[in-house]
């Protein structure tokens, strides 16, 4: 089978690919998952030669002032893919990261590109249907969502579940587009107004961080 167009290829995967902006677009045509289940929807993009979006400078220097050092605090990564941002939590910031996503060829990738990395461990998980109980400790300082939230279907669902994994004292840190900076089709994988309320609704402090196309956001409750 074809795997989908993926719309968070990064750019110069799409350049070595040929695609456009505009066949980006259209793999949003029957959003989220044209019928499929996470797993085999993002798999096979996976399986392609799927590109996670780089961290840039900016977006680490946000993530040192609103995350500190993890000084071996326990993190969970939500939707890790190739393990990009675990890597980073794990390297930099000190952070002991699980990571954990539903598509197993993106573990995969995660396992082998890190396997030498002290503190950092991934697991094949679907967070809004898995059993949690599946997870290595029952909570965490740190819970991380990069690029992800907006592909959730139950979003209040996520949410409670992230509530209960929570440390006592511990951040919620979300990272995702901007609709109202993207053009076309391409603007329904980026967060609106009102899901941007929802979201930060019920938390005790709220850090918004504007990056031209990203939003990043630390949650406290």
């Amino acid at each position: 089978m074809k795997p989908a167009q993926d719309p968070f290829l990064a750019p110069q995967a799409k350049a070595q690919e040929g695609d456009s902006a505009g066949a980006a677009d259209e793999s949003l045509a029957a959003w989220p998952y044209g019928g499929l289940n996470p797993a085999s929807y993002w798999d096979p993009l996976w399986a392609s030669g799927r590109h996670y979006r780089k961290i840039t400078d900016v977006e680490a220097a946000l993530m040192a002032k609103y995350l500190g050092q993890g000084i071996g605090h326990r993190a969970l990564d939500i939707g890790c893919g190739d393990g990009t941002l675990v890597r980073h939590l794990t390297e930099h910031l000190g952070y002991r990261t699980t990571g954990i996503d539903c598509a197993p060829t993106a573990i995969d990738h995660a396992t082998t590109q890190h396997a030498h990395l002290p503190g950092a461990t991934f697991q094949v998980l679907e967070f809004t249907t898995g059993d949690l109980n599946e997870l290595p400790h029952q909570t965490y300082r740190l819970i991380t969502c990069r690029l992800v939230y907006k592909f959730l279907g139950d979003k209040p669902h996520f949410l409670e579940r992230v509530r209960k994994l929570l440390a006592p004292g511990g951040i919620v840190w979300i990272v995702a587009e901007l609709a109202n900076r993207l053009d076309g089709a391409a603007a329904q994988r980026g967060l609106t107004e009102s899901e941007i309320e929802h979201l930060t609704a019920g938390w005790a402090a709220v850090h918004i961080e504007d990056l031209d196309r990203l939003i990043c956001l630390r949650l406290d409750p």
